[in-house]
Formats: C-alpha cells, structure tokens, sequence
C-alpha cells in the first residue's frame, strides 16, 4: 500500500518532467536555427499541454505538494521562458554588428518568465484569476510567430529588419505583462451558473476567438488570439480581489 502510495504521489511530478523534458527538447531545435521554428513550437505546445494537466492530475489524486508546486515553476522557466526566447532570438535577420545587439533583447524573456514565477508562488490573490500575463500564455505569442515564421518560409534572409525590431518590441511589452499587476480575467467558466450574465466576459471572449480562428484557419492564430485575451483584459480591468 505504501509503495502505491508513492507511486501516487509521483505522476503529477513525472507529468511535470514531461513537461520539462519538452521544453528542453524545444530549446534545442530553436537553438537550431529558423528551418527548425516549428519543431520547437510544437514541443511548447506539448509542455504547456502537460503543464495544464500536471496540476489536474494533483488534484485528483489529492496529492498536491510544495515539491509539485515548485517543480512545476522551474519546468516552467524552460518551457515558457528559455525556449520561446530562443524562438525569438533565432528568427533574427542578418543585422550590420551593432544593431545584431537588438537580437539579445529576446533573451531577456527567461528572466522576466521566472521572476514572473516566483511571484506567482507566493501571491494568494491569483488563486481564481492572474495579475500579470501567465508564462505559458506568454510562450504561445511566440509558438504562433514561430509557426507563421515556417508557414512562409521565413529565414534569416526574409524576415525583414523592421518585422523583427516590432517583434522585440512586442517581446518587451509581453515581457513587463508577465511581471506587472494587470488583472488578467480566468479563462473558467462557472459551470454552476452558465448564463450569459455570470460568464459574459468568457462568452465574449470565446465569440473573439472563432472569429480568429474562422479568419486565419492557421496555426499563428494562436499569437493573435493571446493578444486578444491581452487586449480584453485591458478593457475589462477590475481591481484584484483583497484576501
């Protein structure tokens, strides 16, 4: 019984590792250059996929630990800030020397990802909804870039100069989201209640995102549709709860 137990106790923390071990596995292929965006966007895809059923998977099995929680947060790090960093980093065009310093502005995401992490361990308002742009969300702008970036081809020839600089800049932006105390609205619906009035803002923005969806019918949808959900919560602003 013991050792069932233990086994128990364990399958969120594998999941984590899974987790982990995509966003590695996607470091390396960004690290590889453009021609390899998308491999790199779709083992984000599967981390950020794990990094949601991780924490389901605790719960369930009532089996949540501060081990699990932490363990979480550095799987994180890798996944949703090391590995979309690079994405950006190597999607960069041939700049002259000094402006190739533009380049490195991207790598500054890890940082901000982590800060953004512990934060977020330690802050009992987020319990129902954020402050800030959540890590993962941050990381599916630059899965959708990635794989518009290799949905056209794009190299270090083709993407022009001021493409990417707009990038860097969005890069910035994101970045102080991740680490700001923007209210950002839950994404759940409250299934006890599914009128209009109680889940209006999620109802809103599930319309915005078939809009997307119906409009591109491609993958970098997914950037465009975290932008919106940005965007949204801007307009929708309230002021966090006080526990």
């Amino acid at each position: 019984m013991n050792l069932l137990q233990s086994i128990k106790r364990q399958i969120p923390n594998l999941i984590t590792l899974g987790n982990l071990t995509c966003g590695v596995i996607a470091t390396y292929y960004a690290a590889q250059g453009p021609g390899y965006l998308d491999i790199a966007a779709y083992f984000i895809i599967g981390g950020i996929f794990l990094d949601f059923f991780d924490g389901l998977a605790a719960r369930l099995l009532g089996v949540a630990s501060p081990v699990g929680k932490e363990l979480d947060s550095l799987a994180d790090v890798v996944t949703s800030g090391v590995a979309p960093s690079l994405i950006l980093f190597s999607a960069a065009p041939v700049f002259p020397v000094w402006q190739g310093m533009i380049a490195y502005i991207a790598l500054l995401m890890p940082a901000f990802a982590a800060y953004r992490l512990a934060k977020f361990n330690l802050d009992t308002r987020q319990s129902h909804s954020f402050l800030g742009l959540p890590a993962p969300s941050n990381a599916l702008i630059w899965v959708g870039v990635a794989l518009l970036f290799s949905r056209y081809s794009c190299s270090y020839n083709i993407i022009s100069t001021w493409v990417y600089v707009v990038l860097i800049v969005l890069s910035l932006i994101t970045d102080i989201l991740m680490i700001s105390e923007l209210p950002m609205f839950s994404l759940k619906f409250n299934f006890k209640d599914l009128s209009w009035k109680t889940n209006r803002i999620q109802y809103i923005f599930l319309l915005g995102c078939i809009v997307i969806i119906a409009l591109t019918r491609q993958w970098y949808a997914i950037s465009l549709i975290i932008l919106w959900y940005i965007i949204f919560s801007i307009i929708t602003q309230r002021k966090p709860s006080q526990q």
